[in-house]
């Protein structure tokens, strides 16, 4: 099953229009999406290298204008639709203690949650829910975002083949740690906050 589900991406990703199932997975897991764009972006540099950094820039671009979204419940719509989604994390209730937290660390906070398996979205709800600076969030979101993205693009650009050999005859070993890293992302919000 597993290499069917990737034999069908691989040809997706090789399609031109897969560059706008990019742009709004990466918007989406920016502000309420639980799938990493990662997904979607290492086996369209794979199948297509030459794209690679154009692939990066979609997926900063839309990243950042998806955590935009999300600051933006944070700010306006808390009530209305960021509690919900943050109870849908299990993260309703510690909530409070994170916005103190928060309030102190929140550049770093962005800078760091934006470059790791955290889930971002809960990042971008809590700048917008503590008030953190809109320019300050959109600037580290930016730096952190791309430099993610842009390193993955870089790895795969420069060592494609090997990397796509290896994915191919490891890949239940290669599936396993995708999902144990986006597992453990959630893992790490219910158990450091």
């Amino acid at each position: 099953m597993i290499r069917a589900l990737y034999d069908w991406t691989m040809r997706l990703a090789a399609k031109p229009k897969a560059t706008y199932a990019l742009g709004a997975v990466s918007f989406a897991e920016s502000s309420f999406f639980p799938i990493p764009p990662d997904a979607l972006l290492i086996p369209m540099i794979l199948s297509s290298r030459a794209r690679a950094w154009r692939l990066a820039f979609i997926c900063t671009a839309a990243s950042v204008l998806g955590g935009l979204a999300g600051y933006l419940i944070g700010a306006f719509l808390f009530e209305q639709l960021a509690t919900p989604i943050l109870r849908l994390y299990g993260y309703a209730d510690q909530f409070g203690s994170f916005a103190e937290f928060y309030n102190a660390w929140g550049t770093w906070i962005v800078l760091i949650g934006g470059l790791t398996p955290f889930p971002y979205k809960i990042i971008t709800i809590a700048s917008g829910a503590t008030g953190l600076d809109i320019v300050t969030f959109l600037i580290f979101s930016f730096i952190a975002r791309g430099m993610r993205f842009y390193a993955v693009a870089a790895l795969l650009y420069w060592v494609g083949p090997p990397v796509r050999e290896f994915i191919e005859r490891r890949l239940g070993l290669v599936f396993s740690v995708a999902v144990a890293l986006l597992l453990g992302g959630f893992v790490a919000v219910r158990f450091f906050f």
